[in-house]
């Protein structure tokens, strides 16, 4: 079986040579002309960003001919083909890969909604991945896959609502509001419809990591987790949820990456968060 995901999975190139995972490509069109967001390195991207300013960039998924074409290529060997994508509800990448599977003539393909993105996304992934290399079922894949999504929490916070505002991700005046009163707001994954909901807000980043570690003691109590913590270009942010999970949650494992520039377009640099799982429902794969 292979597993194809997108680039909003932020996944490292040894976790896909070493799976064998194959990734869709999304883009950054920027005035000069489109970027493959995995070629252009994270630094080299909010460089650019913020020298646009007031301007932003804009993010394309791949059409359904390249999925057609991907998938076409992986059904030469026969192999069963398992597509994990971000979010329906942020992004159109699942449905140009329903609509590219139809194009093939052998049913092979199996697509499946992660209804996140990036950490989260992740965690589906790399298990499916997993998964397969030890030979399970499809369905059993599937199952175990429902499970993740179900306990999977993606929750960040923002140093500026200024790349949300200028992504028509939230209300300008809202954007403005919140920039005169210096208000950053907390952002998770909801589960119901895979978008984005506003679940706290605070003065400081310091005042959100521990509202959003509270956050999540609440969802997991004392339960082992395995904890991906997220950012842009935010070192400090970075290690001071990292820090904060340590010490407030029952932590496992814990890893810090830095989202794809696809998903740093709406964010900007100063975004952290993290993504957890439990581990009782990975630990039997990795």
């Amino acid at each position: 079986m292979k597993i194809v995901t997108d680039c909003a999975a932020d996944l490292s190139a040894k976790e896909r040579d070493e799976l064998g995972i194959v990734e869709a490509p999304l883009y950054i069109q920027f005035p000069e002309g489109e970027v493959n967001a995995t070629d252009i390195s994270p630094d080299d991207f909010y460089n650019r960003l913020e020298a646009m300013r007031p301007e932003i960039p804009t993010t394309a998924q791949p059409s359904s001919g390249l999925f057609a074409e991907l998938y076409g290529k992986i059904a030469e060997t026969k192999e069963q083909i398992l597509s994990i994508h971000i979010s329906s509800g942020l992004s159109g990448t699942l449905n140009s890969a329903v609509n590219g599977a139809a194009q093939l003539k052998e049913k092979l393909v199996s697509t499946i909604d992660s209804m996140t993105l990036s950490g989260g996304q992740r965690f589906q992934v790399l298990a499916a991945a997993k998964a397969a290399q030890a030979g399970w079922s499809l369905s059993a894949i599937e199952e175990r896959l429902d499970a993740i999504r179900e306990k999977t929490e993606v929750i960040y916070t923002l140093e500026t609502l200024e790349y949300l505002a200028r992504g028509g991700r939230i209300g300008r005046v809202q954007a403005l509001a919140g920039s005169v009163l210096k208000i950053k707001p907390i952002i998770h994954v909801d589960h119901a419809d895979g978008k984005y909901t506003t679940v706290g807000k605070g003065r400081t980043i310091k005042k959100n990591v521990a509202t959003m570690v509270n956050h999540i003691s609440d969802l997991y109590g004392d339960a082992p987790l395995w904890a991906t913590v997220l950012h842009g270009r935010f070192e400090k942010g970075a290690e001071m949820m990292s820090d904060s999970l340590k010490n407030g949650l029952n932590i496992k494992k814990l890893e810090q990456i830095r989202i794809s520039p696809v998903l740093g377009v709406h964010t900007g640099p100063g975004i952290v968060g993290a993504a957890l799982v439990p581990m009782e429902l990975v630990e039997d794969l990795f």
